[in-house]
């Protein structure tokens, strides 16, 4: 009996198998009936797909790819356009905050810098207790004003002006030596040729030792340290040079200190405010260089920096602050600007005295490119040119012949009110000793 129900069982589990099977083939014929169906779709969709884009490009006489090419094209022109117009929008944005700002750093630059100057003259007045040491200090038939004229190149105006006399000198070098010269000698009281050259022999040493001294000063005052030695003396000796009348040392330490504030006004760290403050000091070092060159001077100070060691930087912002190279960092534009600013402050230069001094130093200059000239001096404000010879090198015959020369260089080539006188100066010197 078991054995019976286990067959039944059985057959009924293979009757539901069956119907199962026959289920599952006629949702397998439909599924098969529905891919056919959607595969003609499809190829019929594939087909009014390429019918229409024949009908489009028939009638628009374009293939697809150049539809799409040309839409492309469109749509970066647009974009294009209008990334453009968005550019100008935030350039013009930029470029009135920028003038704003800068506008606002310059102010607030100068205002937290004040330095005053006076315009550099061409004349010093020598106070004198009494005009009897006139007398004096002409000497006998002019010898000891003429000496002292010739052994400081400057140009001692003795006139009825009481207890006073003019020293001229377009160099503030010679006048400064003439005077306190002048000064030497009449304390001591001792005026002759002699005394006289010995006079001022020991006063430009002292005046060279006081240009040290004034160098060593400033970069102190400045806290710039390492500087070289001879960056040093040169910063020393703009104390005795002037640009357009403005004072060069005053011009550069006001330079130096507007570049420091203008670099922190920007956000730039300590260390870049300290090296604008270095640039800004050393800016001008080329106008005051002992070295003979056709070089202007902010490419021969570049020189100069790079030969006695400072940095790159500093000697780019030196040669680029006129524009004469291209400039490459942030600090080169920062001292072309305060320089700018320290010379277009008014009454800070005067161009008519400019003018003057350099045509001042082309007379001395053209006298002294001739063989065996020792020294030319410009006199009486550039209306006479003195010139000392060298008497192994130049005979008297020859000293007629140089004066004619110059002259006539000075006709041809400069430009000058009025005449200018030309002396050449031979003076043979025998020296014995008695022993």
């Amino acid at each position: 009996e078991k054995l019976q129900e286990r067959i039944q069982k059985l057959d009924a589990r293979a009757s539901e198998l069956e119907s199962k099977e026959l289920e599952i083939k006629a949702v397998r014929e439909n599924l098969d009936k529905q891919l056919k169906v959607i595969a003609r779709k499809k190829e019929e969709l594939e087909s009014a797909n390429e019918k229409h884009i024949k009908a489009l490009e028939s009638i628009a006489k374009l293939s697809e790819a150049e539809a799409k090419e040309q839409l492309l094209e469109a749509v970066k022109a647009k974009a294009e356009t209008d990334s453009m117009a968005l550019i100008k929008e935030r350039i013009e944005a930029a470029k009135a905050t920028a003038t704003k700002e800068s506008k606002k750093i310059i102010i607030q630059t100068i205002q937290r810098m004040a330095a005053e100057y006076t315009i550099e003259n061409t004349v010093s007045v020598f106070n004198l207790d009494s005009d009897d040491l006139k007398g004096q200090i002409i000497g006998r038939e002019g010898r000891n004003i003429r000496a002292l004229e010739a052994a400081t190149g400057a140009e001692i105006v003795v006139d009825d002006t009481p207890e006073a006399i003019v020293i001229s000198s377009f160099d503030p070098i010679r006048r400064e030596v003439a005077r306190l010269s002048l000064k030497r000698l009449v304390a001591d009281g001792r005026i002759h040729p002699a005394r006289i050259e010995e006079v001022v022999a020991k006063t430009r040493k002292q005046i060279e030792e006081q240009i040290v001294e004034i160098g060593e000063r400033t970069v102190i005052e400045l806290d710039i340290h390492g500087l070289n030695p001879y960056l040093v003396k040169m910063v020393g000796r703009m104390r005795f040079r002037s640009s357009y009348g403005q004072n060069l040392l005053k011009h550069s330490i006001e330079t130096a200190n507007l570049c420091a504030l203008m670099a922190a006004e920007l956000g730039l760290s300590p260390k870049q405010a300290k090296m604008a403050k270095r640039a800004g000091l050393l800016h001008d070092i080329g106008k005051v260089s002992e070295e003979e060159t056709e070089l202007s001077h902010a490419i021969l100070g570049m020189k100069l920096c790079e030969k006695y060691g400072e940095n790159a930087v500093i000697c780019n912002a030196v040669g680029a602050h006129h524009d004469e190279i291209e400039m490459n960092n942030i600090l080169s534009p920062i001292v072309q600007a305060c320089d700018a600013i320290s010379g277009a402050r008014p009454g800070a230069r005067r161009e008519i005295l400019e003018s003057y001094l350099k045509r001042i130093g082309e007379l001395e200059e053209l006298a002294m490119a001739y063989d065996g000239v020792q020294k030319a001096y410009a006199m009486q404000a550039g209306r006479e040119l003195r010139v000392i010879v060298e008497s192994e090198k130049v005979s008297d015959q020859y000293a007629d012949d140089l004066s004619f020369m110059i002259s006539q260089k000075i006709q041809e080539e400069m430009q000058y009110p009025g005449q200018i006188k030309v002396t050449v100066i031979r003076e043979r010197r025998a020296i014995s000793f008695a022993r």
